[in-house]
């Protein structure tokens, strides 16, 4: 067989996935992570794929905590863990980096020992990548992070760029066998096809991540839809799913969708997520955030019928997901150095 052959019998296998799995509305997902979430008011925890790592149904985003004062970045970082959450994203771009910094202060006084501790980084080139992981430890004051993922994954050369000979993921691999990293994975916001080749190009390299980070939300489930076309294929393959903007980056709740926060969380939990990231800027929002976690139940195939009936009429061109549609959102489109 060819190598080109062979990448299209992976790219069907993969395709044949997904599309075995589509499921509508998300609906009959909600019974597949049901069996995790059995709670009496405590914040549950998934398994992260086949890890063997079990996460806490809800994250903290670290771009959210650098918008406070750093006291308040800190105190927000230490109370989610202090109640029961402890999956931490984290990314290397996020605030010049002050995200990182602040975390990792927030990580001090035996902190670190509570957390499962996500970062990202920018870089496709093996130098770019291996600078840009040394960075992030020594901003997050640890030898070691639990998930490093490769950062916006949102152009159909990025899968070439990083396994190609010199590329990113060599530096990952690195970083994996010195011990500075235990997990590997990647991010994107812009295309399920993307993240598809992602995979492909993985399986073509005889590479399996250990978790994929997407956005997850009721207006995703209606355009160009992650859940859909992604979420299968990660179930079926055991590889952790990392649920991200369950508000649309703010837009499903600060637009009149009709649709509450509350609403939002509930149904990204009620997927087959590992976790779904938050982003906390204020302890009002961290509140809400663990409110919402605490002694969940996913949502009915009546109650996600009736959610999904609302928004369909309002979703369909990608309006309240403007990071799939509009590159002021790609924070690597506009600083083309990070990517090395």
């Amino acid at each position: 067989m060819s190598k080109s052959d062979g990448m299209t019998k992976r790219r069907f296998l993969w395709l044949a996935a997904a599309g075995a799995g589509t499921l509508v509305g998300g609906a009959a997902l909600t019974g597949r992570s049901a069996a995790a979430v059995e709670t009496s008011g405590e914040i549950a925890r998934r398994p992260l794929g086949r890890t063997g790592e079990t996460v806490s149904l809800i994250g903290v985003g670290g771009f959210h905590i650098g918008s406070p004062g750093e006291d308040e970045g800190v105190r927000i970082v230490r109370t989610a863990l202090d109640a029961g959450v402890n999956f931490l994203d984290n990314c290397w771009d996020y605030h010049g980096g002050g995200s990182e910094e602040r975390m990792g202060r927030a990580l001090r006084d035996g902190y670190r020992a509570k957390a499962f501790l996500m970062t990202k980084i920018d870089g496709r080139t093996k130098e770019a990548a291996a600078r840009q992981i040394d960075e992030s430890l020594r901003r997050l004051q640890t030898d070691h992070v639990d998930l490093m993922q490769f950062h916006e994954i949102i152009r159909m050369d990025d899968p070439e760029r990083i396994f190609a000979p010199g590329g990113a993921m060599e530096a990952m691999r690195d970083a994996r066998k010195a011990g500075k990293v235990r997990y590997i994975g990647f991010t994107g916001h812009k295309s399920p096809g993307i993240h598809l080749r992602m995979l492909e190009t993985a399986a073509a390299h005889d590479f399996r991540f250990d978790a994929v980070q997407m956005p997850l939300n009721v207006m995703d489930a209606h355009f160009d839809s992650f859940e859909k076309m992604v979420v299968p294929v990660l179930v079926r393959a055991g590889i952790g799913v990392i649920g991200m903007k369950p508000m649309g980056g703010g837009f499903i709740v600060k637009e009149p969708t009709g649709v509450s926060a509350g609403e939002c969380l509930r149904y990204a939990m009620s997927l087959p997520t590992s976790t779904v990231i938050t982003g906390c800027e204020s302890m009002k929002i961290l509140d809400q955030a663990l409110g919402a976690a605490r002694g969940f139940r996913p949502l009915s195939a009546a109650a996600t019928a009736s959610l999904l009936a609302r928004t369909a009429p309002i979703a369909q061109k990608g309006e309240f997901e403007h990071y799939k549609i509009d590159s002021r959102f790609d924070g690597t489109t506009a600083n083309p150095q990070w990517l090395g």
